[in-house]
Parts: structure tokens; sequence; C-alpha cells
């Protein structure tokens, strides 16, 4: 059985946020309803039995340290993981992908201490990490400022074999905005291969954007089949990229990011390389599509560390 990970420990969170029950949010991970409720039982507030995520997962992380462990570090092994490192794979990349090819490899939290053993005694392998060693601060309830979208298309009418994750073509699709509001990236996501496209815009103009994803799309519109969204501004011309790919565009309920989660982890990649504080002026396209090549070539956990430009063409041919 497979750990829960600390994003999908944050989605459970949310969902819960949401009212929704045990069986719909272990649907919505991908998981047994059993595992959602051992997590809720064993990693709760003792206190007042509420579920947190950063809770749940110091408690985790917790338990895992009390494990004993079989110290196997060699300059072999060492020399594997830095190798990785330096193709910006994460710790969980290295021991997946090292477990893949039937390699001798430490656990992934083993790589993390080394990782900050080497950054404590002046070394750079740290600055291949996602996030660097920082820690995101949660995000408040905020109020939703963004009009309602003409002509929109609910999420609850899309086909339920979108969620099933089963079959190539069914995108989601978001914005990144640059330091001050100025520019912003468009970035797509296959729900199944998790392939992502980034292209740059000038800024959130919803007819750049629609025009954009149509040239993106446009030589294999015929295997797309559906593309979700959330409620920005910035897909307001969503009937003119239905009209031309004659793909349907379906949006997201409002604090919903879990209905589009595939996007919302390929943001969070990418701001391993861009990140929040950044210009975008800064990046050429150039820098954009080395950005994309290297996150298609990553190994990924969710695809038992296949690389999503294989498991794309995997499907396509």
């Amino acid at each position: 059985m497979k750990h829960l990970t600390v994003e999908e420990r944050y989605e459970i969170w949310a969902m819960m946020q949401q009212g929704l029950q045990q069986k719909e949010i272990a649907l919505a991970i991908g998981k047994d309803k059993s595992v959602v409720s051992r997590e809720l039982k064993r990693n709760c507030d003792n206190r007042n039995r509420e579920y947190r995520a950063d809770l749940a997962q110091r408690k985790y992380e917790n338990r895992q340290k009390k494990k004993p462990k079989h110290i196997c570090f060699t300059e072999e092994v060492k020399q594997y993981v830095e190798e990785c490192l330096a193709k910006d794979y994460s710790p969980e990349q290295i021991r997946g992908r090292a477990v893949v090819e039937g390699r001798e490899c430490v656990s992934h939290e083993r790589i993390y201490q080394y990782v900050w053993k080497d950054k404590k005694g002046g070394g750079d392998l740290y600055t291949h990490l996602r996030h660097k060693g920082r820690r995101y601060r949660k995000r408040g309830n905020a109020k939703d400022s963004r009009g309602i979208i003409k002509d929109r298309v609910d999420i609850s009418q899309r086909p339920e074999i979108v969620d099933q994750k089963q079959r190539l073509g069914d995108l989601e699709i978001d914005t990144m905005i640059g330091q001050n509001h100025k520019g912003a990236l468009l970035t797509m996501n296959n729900r199944v291969s998790s392939y992502v496209i980034i292209e740059k815009l000038n800024g959130k103009d919803a007819k750049e954007l629609a025009l954009k994803v149509i040239e993106r799309l446009s030589s294999y519109k015929k295997r797309i089949h559906t593309i979700t969204s959330d409620n920005g501004s910035e897909f307001a011309n969503h009937e003119l990229i239905t009209k031309l790919l004659g793909v349907p565009v379906y949006f997201a309920d409002p604090y919903s990011s879990w209905q589009k989660g595939a996007i919302e982890n390929g943001n969070k990649l990418i701001r391993q390389y861009i990140p929040k504080k950044a210009s975008f002026k800064d990046y050429s396209d150039e820098d954009i599509k080395n950005i994309q090549y290297k996150l298609n070539r990553r190994p990924r956990e969710k695809l038992n560390f296949n690389s999503p430009k294989n498991e794309f063409f995997k499907h396509f041919l």
C-alpha cells in the first residue's frame, strides 16, 4: 500500500471543508475508502478530533522517524543520487526510479537528510529541489471576487469517464501570473499522462489565451475529448475554443481546486524553475521550452516512475 503524500493530505482536508463524505474523498484522490478512514482516525487532533493536513503530515513523519532504518548509503548510491538531483529529480522520484531500474538505493527520507547535510556544509544540492527548503504558508479563506463566466458549462455536466483517468485527451488548463500581475503563463496538463504544455502570454486577455490554446492543440484536436478550467476571467472566451477545436470546456466549482488537481500539481512543479516573485520577462520562450522539456522527461510517481513523455506517446500511438 502506498502512503498518502502531503499533497493528498491537503486535498483530504480541503474536501472535508467542502462537506464531502469519506467515500467521495476516496474516489477523488484515487484511494480506497478504508485508507481515508484510517487516515482520519490515526492523524487527527487527539484533543478535538479535528483533521488538519499539516498536523497529519507531522504525525506521519514522526512515525517514520521512529522506524528502524538500514543505512546503506554507499559511494555508488551517492553518485547516482547526485546525478539524478542534477536532473532536478525529487528524492521520491530518485528512489522510485531506482526501484524501477533494479538499482540499490536508500529511502527518499535518507536522500533528503543527505541534501540538508550538504546544504549545512555549504553545498548546493538543495537548489535542485522544488521548494528549496521553503515552507508554503497556509492560505486563508478569501472571498471570490471573480465574476460569473457567460454560458459556462459546469463540471457536473462533464462525462463520468473523465474521472476514471483511463483515456488520453482529457485536459486541464490554468494560468500562472507573473510578478506585479504582469505577464502570464498558460499551462495545460493531460490528466492521464501528466504531459504539460507551457506558453507565455502578455497577460490575462481571454481572446489571446483562447487563440493560444487553439494554436497548440489544433494539430491533434481529434484526440482531445474535454478541457477543464477554473472560473478565471481569462477563460471567458471558452466558446471560441469549443467552436474551433470541437472540444467542450467545463468549469470547476469555486474553491474546488482538487477538481483539477493535475494542473494544480503541474503548476507547483513549474514553480521550481520560476519562483512566485520572479518576473516572466526574465524568461525567454526558449527558457519556457526547456522547462517544459525537463518536466515531461522527469519520472513521476503516479506513472510508476515512467515519464510523462513516454506515457503520452504510449497512449498516443
